[in-house]
């Protein structure tokens, strides 16, 4: 790709949820003239007359560089970078419908943390196929530990963004890095996106598990050992496996796991509370990508026979309501083996 000025790059954000917010506020703040897709009416007027997302990243004062805007085509057109933000199971459609307006020289950051159902492909795998003209390498992916709320607060955080083009990695990286938010590069886009869609399954898990009241100890060996399912999968899709000893693998990972802002925490801790998933799903309005994820998880680990033990438990759980009781024992007991693997 050519050399893009990065101080002058025009840049829209696609997604008005609590992360595009914060990303888009990110760029605002550091004096980029954002133009901002959102869906719905509501948050574009709060965005506009009262600079704040008053649905989803409450208490947050957001930058006046941000123009938020219901008309997909124009936050899009003409750009030399757009974010995109929106739900994974969205993404197909959401990139279906700035294909023919995009420029083709534009690079495009997928910021979302997911694996589709239907064809088991990540973000960037997605919009390769629904994106034919803008060449793959310039196609890059964001993640690692970063709860919105606390990108949004300027609390310091470390991430990385993945391209399989070293030129592009920098471009979003001197784009997004402030002193606060510190971003790496890696090439390994598989890896990076796989880190950050798996840790969703397992912070269900670990939700489950405080929940159901039980110890620290178990939360440990259940990061540990989904981190080892992470691997596994990424190692047989062609990933680094140095990728998930990074931020977008144990780092994302533990934060998930942990904190209390993980969205998939808690619907796993109220699920070993005793709530069926479609209790929890009806007083949610974000979305926990881990719930789309399980499934697309269990499949593909399936399709490629990688053991994925976790993963596949917390499949049952949510869509054939297995006990969480009854899965966590089937896991405790099952066949002794070695802890570390061949690869």
């Amino acid at each position: 790709m050519m050399i893009k000025d990065v101080q002058n790059a025009k840049i829209g954000v696609v997604g008005g949820g609590s992360w595009g917010t914060a990303l888009a506020n990110l760029l605002g703040n550091k004096g980029y003239a954002v133009d901002f897709w959102v869906f719905e009416p509501e948050v574009r007027e709060s965005i506009a007359v009262q600079h704040e997302n008053k649905v989803f990243l409450p208490g947050i004062p957001l930058s006046e560089n941000l123009l938020p805007s219901n008309d997909l085509g124009a936050v899009v057109s003409g750009k030399d970078l757009v974010l995109i933000v929106v739900p994974s199971h969205v993404m197909r459609e959401i990139s279906l419908r700035i294909a023919g307006v995009i420029s083709s020289e534009c690079v495009v950051v997928s910021a979302s943390k997911g694996i589709e159902n239907q064809t088991h492909l990540t973000m960037s795998g997605i919009l390769k196929e629904t994106l034919p003209h803008v060449p793959e390498a310039q196609l890059a992916a964001l993640s690692g530990p970063s709860f919105a709320r606390e990108v949004a607060l300027g609390v310091p955080t470390v991430v990385t963004v993945a391209a399989k083009d070293r030129t592009v990695a920098r471009f979003v990286q001197q784009v997004f890095a402030t002193p606060g938010f510190r971003v790496y590069t890696n090439k390994d886009l598989i890896g990076v996106e796989l880190g950050g869609s798996v840790k969703n399954v397992i912070a269900i898990a670990a939700g489950i598990i405080d929940g159901l009241g039980l110890g620290l100890n178990t939360r440990a060996a259940l990061i540990t050992r989904g981190l080892t399912e992470m691997r596994r999968l990424g190692v047989k899709m062609g990933a680094n496996p140095r990728t998930f000893t990074g931020t977008a693998g144990i780092g994302d990972l533990v934060l998930t796991c942990t904190g209390d802002l993980s969205r998939n925490h808690t619907v796993g801790k109220k699920i070993g509370q005793g709530m069926t998933l479609t209790q929890i799903l009806a007083e949610m309005r974000m979305v926990a990508e881990g719930v789309k994820t399980a499934k697309s998880v269990y499949n593909l680990s399936r399709k490629l026979g990688v053991e994925m033990p976790i993963c596949q438990e917390i499949y049952h759980i949510l869509y054939e309501d297995v006990p969480p009781k009854e899965a966590l024992h089937r896991l405790m007991t099952r066949d002794l083996r070695e802890e570390l693997d061949e690869s």
